[in-house]
């Protein structure tokens, strides 16, 4: 999959990061629930569903959402990882 970098400023300091949702997929693997079910579930829209296909950032909303939905917390979703790990 595509990862995307993003760059957090925390404390004045910018930090190259990826994030990947390959948990969310295993999430949804295990519960048998495909991306259209997921939008479905979590009222979430169509965009959200493809950028979270391509490892791009989403807004806290839409996690909660998912969360919600899939009765789990955001650790159990998305992975965020310093870039060259």
């Amino acid at each position: 999959m595509l990862n995307l970098r993003s760059n957090l400023v925390i404390n004045s300091v910018e930090v190259a990061m990826e994030i990947s949702y390959n948990n969310l997929w295993k999430l949804m693997i295990d519960q048998n629930i495909n991306k259209s079910k997921l939008k479905e579930m979590a009222g979430i829209s169509t965009n959200a569903v493809a950028k979270l296909g391509k490892n791009e950032a989403v807004s806290m909303d839409t996690l909660a959402k998912i969360c919600k939905a899939l009765n789990c917390d955001i650790g159990d979703i998305v992975e965020f990882k310093n870039m060259g790990e």
